[in-house]
């Protein structure tokens, strides 16, 4: 394997960069990663949860499945999936600043996250992917709802109710996924609240 990029994610920090078609990209943590991405030759087509549900028939995608855009182009394939505890989210959107502040004022921290709360971060993934997409001209309200790495929700399938978990795998997970077109990809190292985040490691290799 060549490796084309790597980076070490400061917890509550953004990373992006671009991806040929046929590279491979490691995500390698242990707590939420909110993943985005974008056609590298038109950046108004990018990752679509909605579409990702639909095509592959679950909210649970793994190993064998394919992240969708925006106009149901296969973007990516999900090769390798190491988390064998929990799984992957698609149906939050973002953590931010401005959610952190609202929960707080309705007091309704201990009803979103498993654990005490004594302090908020002032920004979350929202305000991360912003500016690690601004320089390419991405505005905020471009940025699509992410595909929530390690995100173990509950969810119960006959009233919809979430609720989150402290489930997260163990160090050294890493999820490898292909890239099936150039792309621009972007992530954020969450603060994941629910059991405090960490730093992440990405590697972009050439199988």
């Amino acid at each position: 394997m060549k490796t084309i990029n790597q980076a070490h994610v400061a917890h509550n920090t953004g990373w992006s960069a671009e991806m040929k078609a046929g590279q491979i990209i490691r995500i390698t943590a242990t707590t939420t990663v909110d993943f985005v991405f974008f056609k590298a030759q038109n950046l108004c087509e990018r990752f679509d949860q909605a579409r990702t549900k639909v095509y592959n028939m679950t909210i649970y995608v793994t190993a064998g499945h394919k992240l969708m855009g925006r106009d149901n182009q296969h973007m990516m394939t999900i090769l390798y999936d190491g988390n064998k505890v929990g799984t992957h989210d698609l149906q939050k959107g973002m953590c931010s600043g401005y959610r952190f502040r609202l929960a707080q004022q309705e007091n309704r921290l201990g009803e979103y996250y498993p654990r005490e709360i004594k302090e908020i971060p002032d920004h979350g993934c929202y305000e991360n992917l912003s500016k690690v997409l601004a320089p390419v001209g991405i505005i905020p309200e471009d940025i699509p709802s992410p595909f929530n790495l390690n995100q173990h929700m509950k969810i119960d399938g006959i009233t919809g109710k979430m609720e989150h978990t402290p489930i997260r795998p163990a160090e050294g997970n890493y999820m490898d996924i292909r890239a099936e077109m150039d792309l621009l990809v972007a992530l954020s190292a969450c603060p994941d609240l629910a059991v405090g985040g960490k730093p992440l490691d990405v590697r972009i290799y050439q199988p």
